[in-house]
């Protein structure tokens, strides 16, 4: 079906070795558990590929904590699934009834800080080593840092102030810190990726496709300059990631979400995943990304769990024509009994689901090959997860290029982005062709909603740009403005023994 990336045969031997001993108690603990010179994997590359076998976690890109916090707080999205299925999840996910003893909050928490404390247990020993100047040991302390900012940064932008902790961790103890100001936390991040940016190269050899590079820490870094509109920075980083020739726009927009998508030269960073025969179902090497999005049905169409769906807000976002609607929405019929109609009909497989599924559409960026659903399962645990994508970088870029009064610039970016989406056909998807920086404003956000639909981080969008209470409440939900951050989780709390203090309003 796909090339077998060497990075996940190493991460599969590296789990085989050690999962049925140390390894599994070590990925089942909760962030302030006791922590041993056992717990992972010996070697420190066997550390690093255990990274990515975390990243690819239920509780942080492929499950419902991920979806929930990510996607489902903004309009576009909603919890999904059957309105019995998690009721205590939609009301406080898409109507903002936060709740600290939520589950989700810890689980995603934990697994962010796990990621966190395997890499500093990395760094520490790199530093300690006799050969931290070796290039794979310098390469594989830029992934570390990577990591760590990346958490650092999901952390900070859902919770705001969360502890620092930057040292191996040995005892319990270690951990228990107090909250940082948000300040100081993105001071670490950025000192965390712009030494990343130095250690990691530009490109992998193909046997590595999918370790981080320096493309991906750098729009990682840009991605967190937008997130506090620091548009100079924003603009540097995120131009550099263009102006490196590294990623091109050559897939047709309805075949990046596919296997034939994958690795292509938009993606800046995804997480790769596998399905073999005798491991047709396995987060060893996959990951349940699409099982818990796929089509909530019975028989042929029981593909997943239906959950994180889109909304008829996001349905009427795209332009008239604009291919990226049926790239993004799977559409459905309620019953067997309704009529199978172009409308309800998915290209290019002809396929006209069926589901009782509370939500408008089903993420379509999570659908699967009916050949590739025989020949494993219909779990699809073999579909990568894009996590940092070229049009991203290149809307930042023109976000920020407006933003800093160089519409020209803006325009071309912009624009690139629409051709895109454009394809052959000059009917659809008119230029952007307003100087005026309110006008392009507006279409630049708009070309983020879209082209980024379905996709983490909506929400953020909307609290960076300061009116997430005037259209989440226009869209029905009860968001106040405490809705930015969330409640630190109640058990985290309570296993400080008063060291963390919750949050103002919860």
């Amino acid at each position: 079906m796909k090339l077998k990336h060497k990075i996940l045969t190493l991460i599969a031997g590296t789990l085989t070795t050690f999962a049925l001993t140390s390894c599994n108690d070590f990925l089942d603990r909760d962030p302030l558990g006791q922590f041993t010179e056992d717990d992972a994997p010996a070697l420190i590359g066997g550390k690093m590929y255990n990274v990515y076998y975390l990243m690819r976690s239920y509780n942080i890109t492929a499950g419902i904590p991920a979806f929930m916090i990510h996607m489902v707080r903004s309009e576009d999205s909603e919890k999904g699934s059957d309105a019995g299925d998690g009721a205590d999840q939609a009301a406080m996910w898409d109507d903002f009834q936060y709740t600290a003893s939520n589950g989700t909050l810890s689980a995603y928490w934990g697994q962010n800080y796990k990621i966190i404390y395997q890499c500093n247990e990395i760094l520490d020993d790199l530093e300690n080593s006799g050969n931290k100047d070796d290039l794979e040991n310098v390469r594989t302390k830029g992934e570390a840092l990577f990591f760590r900012a990346y958490c650092y940064f999901n952390l900070v932008r859902a919770w705001g102030e969360v502890p620092l902790v930057t040292f191996k961790v040995k005892e319990a103890s270690d951990a228990n810190r107090p909250k940082s100001d948000v300040n100081e936390i993105y001071e670490q991040i950025d000192k965390d990726l712009t030494e990343a940016e130095k250690c990691l190269p530009l490109t992998w050899t193909s046997e590595y496709t999918g370790r981080i590079t320096w493309g991906a820490a750098r729009s990682l870094h840009a991605r967190t300059y937008m997130m506090r509109n620091d548009w100079d920075n924003m603009y540097d980083a995120s131009t550099e990631v263009i102006k490196s020739g590294l990623y091109n726009l050559n897939t047709p927009v309805d075949k990046v979400f596919t296997v034939e998508g994958e690795n292509c030269g938009e993606s800046v960073f995804e997480l790769q995943c596998e399905s073999t025969d005798a491991l047709k179902n396995s987060d060893v090497i996959g990951s349940q990304f699409c099982q818990v999005q796929g089509v909530r049905g019975a028989g042929d169409w029981d593909l997943g769990w239906g959950w994180h769906m889109g909304t008829t807000l996001l349905g009427g976002a795209f332009e008239p024509g604009d291919p990226r609607k049926d790239a993004t929405l799977l559409y459905f019929r309620r019953s067997i009994s309704d009529p199978v109609t172009p409308e309800n009909t998915n290209k290019p497989y002809g396929e006209s689901p069926v589901s009782t599924a509370m939500g408008a559409y089903f993420n379509k960026k999570a659908y699967t090959e009916p050949e590739l659903r025989k020949k494993y399962t219909k779990d699809g645990f073999w579909v990568n997860i894009r996590i940092i994508r070229y049009p991203d970088v290149l809307l930042m870029a023109a976000e920020a290029a407006n933003e800093k009064g160089i519409p020209g610039e803006a325009i071309d970016y912009l624009e690139q982005v629409r051709a895109h989406a454009r394809g052959a056909d000059s009917s659809i998807l008119p230029k952007v062709t307003s100087t005026d920086q309110s006008t392009l404003r507006d279409a630049i956000r708009h070309e983020r909603r879209v082209e980024l639909a379905l996709e983490p981080d909506r929400f953020y969008d909307l609290v960076r740009w300061g009116i997430a209470k005037e259209v989440l409440q226009a869209a029905g939900k009860n968001y106040q403005d405490k809705n930015a951050l969330l409640p630190l989780p109640q058990e985290e709390i309570d296993k400080s023994n008063g060291v963390l203090k919750q949050n103002p309003d919860y």
